[in-house]
């Protein structure tokens, strides 16, 4: 695959980030605290397609945190943007293995570091949070990610086209 123009990376990044942040943000009731399914998180797969995914996710969690965290603060902001930062580099590293593999980073990343949050900033027990939290990245990352990956594979040459 060609190396994007700079000007194209950018482009890449800031739509991918605005639309993960606005997602995530108009479905805020279901994508944040225990019992969580952020949609947004299906998202995960485009590190196969474009390396704009990485900053692209990382700035679109950052600016849903900042702005729907609510009573976890600056710990969730930091931890759970980080967590996608992670997830998302990792993801955009497995992609030359089984597409089946893509969105596991991310439902571990959070699994593990969003629940850690949760303990710490709310008192709720470690590993019934990394179930609830696990269950729900599972469900947005491969029961709506995959399919996502699915149809972004079909038009791949359309959507990322490099100039």
């Amino acid at each position: 695959m060609e190396r994007p123009s700079k000007t194209r990376f950018i482009c890449e990044t800031a739509v991918i980030a605005a639309i993960y942040a606005v997602v995530t943000l108009l479905l805020a009731p279901f994508g944040f605290l225990q019992f969580q399914v952020r949609v947004s998180e299906a998202m995960c797969v485009l590190p196969f397609f474009t390396p704009a995914a990485v900053p692209g996710l990382f700035i679109g969690c950052l600016i849903a945190n900042l702005f729907g965290s609510g009573t976890l603060g600056l710990m969730d902001i930091i931890v759970g943007s980080l967590a996608t930062l992670l997830a998302a580099f990792v993801t955009w590293k497995l992609r030359g293995r089984s597409k089946w593999l893509l969105p596991l980073p991310s439902v571990l990343a959070n699994a593990f570091l969003v629940s850690w949050t949760l303990s710490v900033m709310l008192g709720l027990p470690y590993w019934m949070n990394v179930l609830t939290v696990g269950i729900g990245q599972a469900i947005a990352c491969y029961a709506i990610g995959m399919p996502l990956w699915f149809l972004l594979k079909r038009y791949q040459k359309n959507i990322f086209q490099r100039i």
